[in-house]
């Protein structure tokens, strides 16, 4: 029967393939383990969109996997952090925010103190640092961050974005973007973003890193449109096989001999799958029409959202 459980991988699992991770970064990327499963899942996210924000900006490769592993390591003094903190539900209180804000400084001296890892320990510290000097823990301003600090702190907010928005498809995305440009949210559950006020104008986070960010979710969003496409080919090849069933069924109605209407109940039931009858088949054909005229509208919106997409700019 129809899967009604299909779901769509927000971030492209094809977006770090281009680079080679030798056994070295292999082992940075295993410490990641130490990590809740939120947390990596997250930091594995940031490299993500990292890497190609990267490629955007036209970053040298070794930059690219630079800032990309100093992303995966980023969040990684959160095991530090008390779990009742980091996964409090309601609002935290501002004793709790400062211990949540020690997570750059924990992540900053475990990578220090790890030969392998010391080489990315400025990411863990200086990626909640924002240009005019209103990030933590240093409150350091524009050049004196590292280039890899501030396109991480990009990738870092939009994947919280992304997150407490609970998105499923990139349908919207657009107002979020326009948010991380335009709005203030003081949640502190969602770190950085409330420095991300009147950016255009305050300069508090890298432009050309967020242009490039907004790049970066046009592709993914055109690789949503092409996973529904695929999807939607394979559920018209199940669909043409319904009304194959469909017109033996017909045929089956006006045959006035019992062996005739067995032939064509046997034609029926050699091309049923899993879970259709001959009491439901009918239902099953429509509910492949619906979701195929779902898919397609879905396709429409996510056009749409490129268009708007395509017009922002900091």
């Amino acid at each position: 029967m129809l899967n009604s459980d299909n779901k769509f991988d927000f971030y492209s699992p094809s977006n770090l393939s281009i680079y080679a991770l030798d056994s070295t970064m292999q082992y940075q990327i295993k410490f990641l383990d130490n990590l809740d499963h939120i947390t990596k899942k997250h930091s594995e996210n940031v490299a993500n969109v990292t890497s190609r924000i990267c490629e955007y900006l036209n970053c040298k490769k070794e930059f690219t996997l630079y800032a990309t592993m100093c992303a995966y390591l980023h969040d990684i003094g959160k095991i530090f952090i008390p779990k009742e903190i980091l996964f409090k539900d309601d609002e935290l209180t501002d004793e709790e925010y400062e211990i949540i804000k020690k997570h750059t400084i924990y992540g900053y001296n475990l990578c220090m103190k790890n030969p392998k890892l010391r080489m990315y320990a400025e990411g863990a510290l200086y990626h909640h640092e924002c240009l005019d000097g209103s990030g933590y823990p240093y409150g350091i301003k524009g050049n004196k961050i590292p280039l890899s600090a501030q396109i991480i702190h990009v990738a870092d907010v939009y994947d919280a974005l992304v997150n407490k928005r609970h998105y499923t498809t990139h349908v919207n995305i657009s107002s979020t973007l326009a948010k991380l440009i335009k709005e203030n949210d003081d949640n502190k559950e969602v770190l950085a973003f409330s420095h991300l006020t009147d950016i255009k104008k305050e300069h508090k986070i890298n432009k050309n890193a967020l242009n490039a960010l907004f790049k970066v979710v046009i592709d993914d969003t055109n690789y949503e449109i092409h996973q529904l496409k695929l999807y939607i080919n394979s559920l018209k090849d199940d669909l043409s096989r319904l009304i194959q069933i469909a017109e033996f069924g017909e045929k089956m109605k006006k045959q006035k001999s019992p062996k005739r209407q067995e032939y064509y109940a046997n034609g029926m039931k050699m091309l049923f799958r899993a879970g259709e009858t001959m009491d439901n088949y009918f239902e099953v054909l429509n509910d492949y029409k619906d979701a195929i005229d779902t898919k397609y509208d879905l396709i429409k919106k996510l056009n749409e959202e490129i268009k708007i997409l395509k017009k922002l700019k900091v």
